[in-house]
């Protein structure tokens, strides 16, 4: 079956039809668990068409095992938080049931089940498609049966400089209990025979691979007979086991790996200094409860279950696979090789004609707004805006939330400069951004010591706004700038992720962002916003309102649609709104990456509601709201997804894009994703995703390829 645009459709739903009449549709329940797909399991629907790219041949070789490896640490995110807090809730008996009504237990039994098969398909997609394809390509994996002699001695050479001096091997006995071992970090089992020079006979012993050496090692050149050769630490360390016990017998050795509870609680109530909190925090996220094993599917049982037993994990929390037990790190291959053949051809990111050639970017964006689609459009004017700023004698004061930026990025050194120039600057760090907050913690003591203002944002709230204010001083009085963006200020980021940034000189606007940013830095009232809405107070009521607002023209005969784009939708009011916004007849698109709680094209609740997600070269990650309000179309940048924590929890900004043209340009961009027929996922009812295809004569279009040409330039 095909839908309209020649997807292909399910031939059966779980769902059943529901009766269109206006006295059946009054009476739907809206809260039915029919209606709602479980987070967890549609996070793993995400991660499973992110491998789904690694055998898709329209992506280069090399990229194609970056997704392989992508997935990998998606799951180990994965892991690390969801499925541990899901154990949590159930260890501490504080089970909480969403609204599709599956309780922790049920949704662990089903992870297990899935997570299972996917793990299997991509240790078969890496060991039958992409070694053998890469192989065609003289890209080889050697094993220690293939190695020649010249290979074999070099490896000796390698692990008696390299590898012996860093490596400690734990022999267990009374005196040695099993170690505590790093999260996610390589070890090996090894099965012993004979006596130690103390007379002790253990019969076995743990090698942690040490985590300064690399996983991957390419051959030198001289060794080999053309082409990339690589060996993998593990391999070596098998090979070599023997030289750690000196003369005892080494029967076995065995990969395994050990993923953690790596999510952090800090307690508010009794907490008076975050950094110093979560400093102590950051220690103890290495060594937290287990929740999944990792071995070598040729272990024998009776050491996988020692493992088992010693990390209190069940079968069900056991992964054995064919092949490295840490994939992740193979993402490091493509530096060990030079094949830009076998890789994206490179772009240059393009500007557009209000910045070409503009020396003063403030005359710019005085002119007019400037809006800019990343990794397309270039980031430089971003970074470009601070350091004129920091520069600029006439700028008085800078401010800026930063979330995920690095200590050493540019946009920083711009703040340092502006400091010690003698500029008022203040940033606002989020320490609690997931797996950054080391890297946070170092930031702001940089800051600090350049002599800028750092507060933590607001306890309880993580401040996941993007935004920059700057204060000029120019004829007539002080003019204020302002960045807003849908991601993070991290250049590395702009080359990869899908972003807005939009500059104004708006006085409204630069207005709403002075009092937010009064907000976060200072206390008191709520203040009132005129053109910004912002979580966690006016962003959730005013995107309920926009939707009810698009029903009820579609209930008065007038033009009524809705296309979001976003990286998740969970919270249970919007999608309430939008069943209703359906069963009034409003069309509504959601181009969504990730997580996707509602189930689309269920007859009388959500028929109207097509959900699709785009996986390619670039992560997805712009989130805009675009409304047709009878004819009078609205259009928002974001950065909030529709997620409770975004719209409740979490300090959030969303911006209009009121100018005529910048709109139009942003509903054609967002009509690309709705034309692309090659890089787009559709959600069925039942809650899988079928990959789109150009129907017969169709051809492809790839709406990152379309936004490349026309954006980019090259």
């Amino acid at each position: 079956m095909t839908d309209s645009k020649g997807n292909k459709k399910s031939e059966s739903s779980n769902v059943d039809a529901v009766d269109l009449s206006t006295d059946a549709v009054a009476e739907i329940d809206l809260t039915s668990h029919d209606y709602y797909i479980n987070r967890e399991l549609s996070h793993l629907q995400f991660n499973y068409r992110v491998l789904k790219q690694a055998i898709d041949e329209n992506h280069p070789l090399l990229n194609r095992m970056m997704f392989c490896c992508i997935f990998s640490s998606n799951l180990d995110e994965f892991f690390e938080i969801r499925v541990a807090g899901l154990k949590h809730q159930i260890k501490y008996g504080r089970e909480t049931v969403g609204p599709d009504g599956l309780t922790p237990e049920q949704i662990l039994a089903e992870i297990d089940t899935k997570t299972h098969e996917v793990v299997e398909e991509q240790y078969r997609i890496l060991n039958e498609v992409l070694i053998p394809e890469l192989q065609k390509q003289d890209i080889r994996f050697l094993r220690r049966s293939e190695w020649n002699d010249q290979q074999a001695e070099w490896v000796a050479n390698y692990f008696e400089s390299e590898i012996l001096p860093v490596i400690n091997p734990i022999g267990l006995d009374p005196s040695h209990p099993f170690p505590r071992l790093v999260n996610k970090s390589l070890n090996f089992i090894v099965e012993l025979d004979g006596q130690d020079a103390f007379g002790r006979e253990t019969g076995m012993a743990i090698v942690p691979a040490p985590r300064s050496l690399p996983r991957l090692v390419r051959f030198p050149d001289d060794v080999c007979n053309g082409g990339d050769n690589l060996v993998f630490l593990s391999s070596m360390i098998h090979e070599h086991a023997d030289k750690l016990f000196p003369g005892m017998d080494v029967k076995g050795c065995y990969q395994f790996r050990l993923t953690r509870n790596a999510d952090l609680v800090l307690a508010h109530d009794d907490m008076e200094d975050l950094a110093s909190a979560l400093r102590g925090e950051l220690l103890s996220r290495r060594f937290g409860e287990a929740v999944r094993l990792e071995v070598a599917d040729n272990c024998p049982e009776e050491l996988v279950q020692f493992l088992l037993d010693e990390f209190s994990l069940s079968e069900r929390e056991l992964y054995k696979v064919e092949g490295p037990v840490n994939l992740t790190r193979m993402m490091n291959l493509e530096k060990l090789i030079s094949r830009g053949d076998l890789l994206y051809p490179r772009f240059t990111p393009g500007l557009p004609k209000a910045l070409n050639n503009k020396q003063d970017i403030f005359a710019a964006i005085r002119h007019k707004d400037i809006l800019l689609l990343h990794p397309y459009q270039s980031f430089t004017p971003v970074v470009d805006l601070l350091r004129q700023a920091a520069k600029d004698p006439s700028v008085v004061a800078i401010k800026q939330t930063l979330y995920r930026t690095g200590a050493d990025s540019e946009l920083v050194a711009a703040l340092v400069d502006a400091a010690r120039r003698g500029k008022e600057v203040t940033a606002v760090i989020e320490l609690r951004a997931r797996f950054d907050e080391a890297e946070n913690l170092e930031l702001a003591s940089r800051l600090q010591e350049a002599g800028v203002v750092v507060v933590y944002g607001v306890v309880g709230y993580k401040t996941h706004a993007k935004m920059i204010l700057i204060v000029r001083r120019e004829e007539g009085g002080f003019k204020r700038y302002v960045h807003l963006g849908t991601g993070n200020y991290h250049a590395g980021n702009a080359r990869l992720y899908t972003d807005y940034s939009f500059m104004s000189a708006d006085e409204a606007l630069v207005k709403d962002v002075h009092k937010i940013f009064q907000q976060l830095t200072g206390m008191g009232k709520a203040l009132k916003i005129k053109k910004l809405f912002h979580a966690p107070f006016t962003l959730h009521s005013k995107m309920l309102e926009l939707i009810d607002r698009e029903a009820q023209h579609a209930s008065e005969g007038k033009s009524a649609y809705i296309l979001i784009k976003i990286n998740s939708l969970t919270d249970p009011k919007v999608m309430k709104a939008l069943f209703k916004a359906s069963q009034a007849g409003v069309k509504i698109d959601l181009i969504i990456r990730g997580i996707c709680c509602l189930r689309p094209g269920i007859p009388g609740v959500s028929e109207n509601i097509r959900v699709r997600s785009v996986i390619g070269r670039f992560l997805e990650h712009t989130r805009v709201y675009y409304f047709e309000n009878a004819g009078r179309p609205v259009v928002y940048g974001s950065s909030a997804d529709w997620m409770v924590r975004n719209l409740i929890h979490r300090v959030e900004t969303c911006f209009p894009v009121e100018d005529k043209k910048l709109a139009e340009r942003v509903k054609t961009e967002l009509d690309y994703y709705l034309q692309d027929n090659c890089l787009s996922w559709t959600l069925q009812p039942e809650g899988d995703y079928i990959l789109s295809q150009p129907a017969e004569g169709e051809e492809r279009f790839s709406v990152q390829q379309k936004l490349l040409e026309t954006l980019s330039a090259v």
